[in-house]
């Protein structure tokens, strides 16, 4: 790969990620409630997310349809019904000013976990990976080291958009000081989130 080809998806990338999405909204929604660095393990799984399809890509819609098969579809069916779990637990919960929230930070795994299933079930990363990153590059004539390149540019303009954002929100938490605001911030958030589930899992 040129240097120019490499700029040029590193753009197409910083695009996908500056995008409003589930895996953006995730990422943010898991700052503002635990902070900074409990967020980083849900980027870590939408990075991982973004790799896998990368990999998909790569080998062929053939080797996708072969390797997800009925299961992707499974896969979005449980992405949706998350974030729209995610949601619902958002509008109910009880409005408690940030800075004196009890709000458990959830495990690493946890975390991790949630940020790979949203990316496995977002339709906008699998229109990038499968249908425009295939214009845009002939993927049939990468090398190993094109591969390494790839996956290393989507690994650090994904996880840079994703931590800035993460970092805003953190830094917004302090904003968050009274019953009311946090009451609004809970049904915002949350009918985003039932919003975005609904959307995942009734898109063919």
């Amino acid at each position: 790969m040129s240097l120019l080809s490499i700029f040029s998806l590193a753009i197409a990338l910083f695009v996908l990620g500056v995008t409003p999405g589930p895996g953006m909204f995730a990422t943010i929604s898991r700052s503002l409630a635990s902070g900074f660095v409990s967020s980083l393990g849900v980027v870590a799984g939408i990075v991982t997310g973004d790799i896998i399809f990368l990999v998909f890509a790569i080998l062929g819609m053939s080797a996708i349809s072969q390797a997800m098969g009925d299961f992707f579809v499974l896969v979005k069916v449980i992405g949706g019904a998350y974030l729209i779990f995610l949601g619902v637990k958002i509008w109910i919960s009880k409005p408690v000013p940030v800075q004196h929230s009890n709000d458990k930070k959830g495990t690493k795994y946890g975390n991790y976990l949630s940020g790979l299933v949203i990316t496995l079930s977002n339709p906008k990363v699998i229109l990038f990976y499968c249908g425009f990153l295939p214009t845009f590059m002939d993927l049939s004539s990468l090398s190993g080291m094109d591969f390494c390149i790839i996956a290393v540019t989507v690994s650090i303009v994904l996880s840079s958009v994703l931590m800035f954002y993460a970092y805003l929100a953190n830094r917004a938490r302090v904003f968050f000081s009274s019953t009311r605001s946090v009451k609004r911030l809970n049904k915002t958030a949350g009918g985003v989130m039932i919003a975005t589930g609904v959307a995942i899992a009734a898109t063919s």
